[in-house]
């Protein structure tokens, strides 16, 4: 809204100018999501207190975990509030990708909103039966998809059904019609991924505040002609504006990890850890880094694979591979402090990212 406001005094009002810049503008929308967190937080946290919103620990987690027991949760709405307005404010509203990321991060984030809703009014860690869970991604993923067909269908083409591999220059195979399942396969397993990482006070949203900075850049040069010739990218000038909803995110990110900082006053839920999971997969789609999402996420994928592990061991053969799934209770269980692991999965997060991005210059 201000972008339209301020726009048309841009040439009569010095300094004004700035307003046309990208760069500008994903400054303004992080320092707005930022300062929305902090300034919403106390508030809410006292509201999801006073509702008696709190979170339900599994009983066959860690015992570390039973004092954390009644900590208010679906603090994700205050994230994902914190994304939404200062991307409204200071985005060009007429770009189609805004609109795609924003409605898929609110589609993600309204499933897991009914997934934390049930497990609050059951008082049980269960929510969604995991079967409607996964429907709901899937049919989610599979209208992404179908609309990023359309785009690719708009006369000229607003979208490129094609891949691109990291680390190959010439490798680009168009999916036509197969990019839906895909889209909605990146899409699910984003998603969970992060939904999984969410174990630990401040663990998924300082390593997805840094997935979301990793992907900031890269919509950036993905809408910049010269950076995206240049790195052999997929050029979409528009794309740019996505920015702007990235720098919200990482903004969101840093001002809600300023409250679920450990010990965590509030957690995410659901309703937080879907929606920010949705909202990556969907950037990283539109910018088409869909298969270096697993690189700049490896955190998340490591998370996701041992669950997969975890289960699949104890089918198989009634064995368990880590003392618990998702990875980061193994490491508790074997005597790491909590924020111990919170740091060390930190910084793997940030080489991954600095990995990822390396990469587009290595083809």
């Amino acid at each position: 809204m201000l972008y339209y406001l301020l726009l048309p005094f841009n040439e009569q009002v010095p300094g004004l100018g700035v307003i046309r810049y990208i760069t500008f503008r994903t400054a303004a929308a992080s320092l707005t999501a930022f300062v929305l967190s902090i300034a919403l937080g106390p508030w809410l946290i006292k509201r999801l207190r006073a509702f008696q919103i709190g979170q339900v620990v599994r009983s066959d987690g860690p015992t570390s975990h039973r004092p954390k027991a009644g900590t208010p949760t679906m603090g994700g709405l205050l994230i994902l509030a914190a994304v939404f307005a200062p991307t409204l404010l200071w985005a060009n509203l007429a770009n189609v990708y805004i609109w795609v990321a924003l409605g898929a991060t609110a589609a993600f984030g309204a499933i897991g909103f009914a997934d934390d809703y049930l497990k609050v009014t059951r008082h049980s860690h269960y929510g969604l039966y995991a079967r409607y869970k996964l429907l709901a991604q899937i049919v989610v993923g599979l209208a992404v998809g179908v609309t990023l067909i359309l785009l690719a269908a708009h006369d000229p083409p607003l979208y490129s059904t094609r891949l691109i591999f990291p680390f190959f220059k010439r490798l680009i195979p168009d999916l036509g019609w197969g990019y839906v399942p895909f889209a909605a396969l990146v899409l699910v397993c984003a998603s969970n991924g992060v939904n999984l990482t969410d174990g630990l006070d401040g663990l998924a949203i300082s390593t997805f505040a840094v997935s979301a900075a990793t992907f900031t850049a890269l919509a950036y040069v993905t809408g910049h002609r010269v950076f995206a010739d240049y790195l052999l990218l997929v050029h979409f000038e528009p794309i740019g504006e996505l920015t702007i909803f990235c720098g919200a995110l990482v903004g969101a990110s840093l001002g809600f990890l300023w409250w679920n900082a450990h010990p965590a006053e509030i957690f995410m839920g659901d309703v937080g850890s879907l929606g920010l999971g949705g909202a990556l997969g969907t950037v990283a789609i539109l910018t088409k880094q869909e298969l270096l999402l697993p690189i700049v996420g490896g955190v998340f994928v490591m998370e996701t694979l041992s669950v997969i592990i975890q289960v699949a061991s104890f089918k198989l053969t009634g064995r368990r591979v880590f003392r618990m799934a998702p990875i980061h209770h193994h490491f508790e269980l074997a005597g790491w402090a909590e924020p111990k692991v919170i740091t060390r999965f930190l910084i793997l997060a940030i080489l991954c990212a600095l990995f990822s991005l390396t990469t587009l210059k290595l083809r």
